[in-house]
């Protein structure tokens, strides 16, 4: 991990029409080059926001974000060619084949010819799903579309990727999959904003985790400083429930 930051963000807050309290609340974080960071929070925290924002999806009601030295509000264009985006909710044609949703997404990032097939190729290897390449989405298992979802954010070898539960509802053997592969590319130099449910992984998995709640960010560290300055848990699920309570969140 660098010490120079490729995000920063000050004083983001960010209220929805209609509603009187803010989803995040003046946040100021940096986020180091080639660190894997987590977002970590119950539902309704703050995270999918906060993650929505700094893709450009959606303006901030206040605040100011730049990635890789570019303003998410003048320089977007040129934001979206350095990051890659896998959202939660499937953004797959359910009708299209693996190979052709990948090439669609390849298209939209400006790939083309020979680099757009070898890229698909290597990444379904990777997957293993090369041999199911050509089959309708809507035959593949919840695991399989999470791959082909995941690849569709990384096809270009973005500098940034953002990643919003990318392991949700599947099975053991796609998520290591899918860690492992996270491990690698970090190791190659991408920066990885992720978000999850699961604890284990993520204390496994991110250099850094800011915990979330109520759209503020209540502790942030590394995952072995924060066991430590809290020795009366012994992980950091234990630490999570203890700051965010035990009240169900819907």
């Amino acid at each position: 991990m660098s010490d120079q930051p490729i995000i920063k963000i000050r004083d983001l807050s960010k209220t929805y029409k209609g509603n009187d309290e803010p989803a995040i609340k003046s946040i100021s974080l940096d986020i180091f080059c080639n660190e894997i960071f987590g977002l970590l929070g119950p539902n309704g925290a703050g995270k999918t926001t906060a993650i929505s924002i700094l893709c450009g999806l959606f303006p901030p009601t206040q605040g100011k974000v730049t990635i890789d030295g570019w303003d998410i509000h003048s320089d977007l264009d040129k934001i979206k060619h350095i990051i890659g985006v896998v959202p939660q909710d499937l953004a797959l044609y359910p009708t299209l084949s693996a190979l052709e949703n990948l090439t669609f997404f390849g298209n939209m990032y400006g790939l083309r010819g020979t680099l757009l097939r070898d890229r698909i190729h290597d990444c379904l290897k990777v997957f293993g799903l090369e041999k199911v390449a050509k089959n309708q989405i809507t035959t593949y298992s919840g695991g399989m579309k999470r791959r082909v979802n995941l690849i569709a954010g990384l096809l270009h070898k973005p500098k940034v990727l953002f990643l919003d539960e990318p392991t949700v509802g599947i099975d053991v053997q796609s998520r290591i999959v899918i860690l492992d592969y996270l491990n690698e590319i970090n190791k190659l130099g991408t920066t990885i904003i992720y978000t999850s449910h699961y604890m284990e992984e993520a204390e496994n998995l991110c250099s850094r985790v800011a915990i979330v709640d109520r759209g503020n960010i209540i502790s942030l560290g590394n995952p072995k400083d924060l066991l430590g300055d809290h020795t009366e848990f012994k992980n950091l699920e234990n630490i999570f429930l203890h700051l965010t309570g035990k009240d169900l969140r819907d």
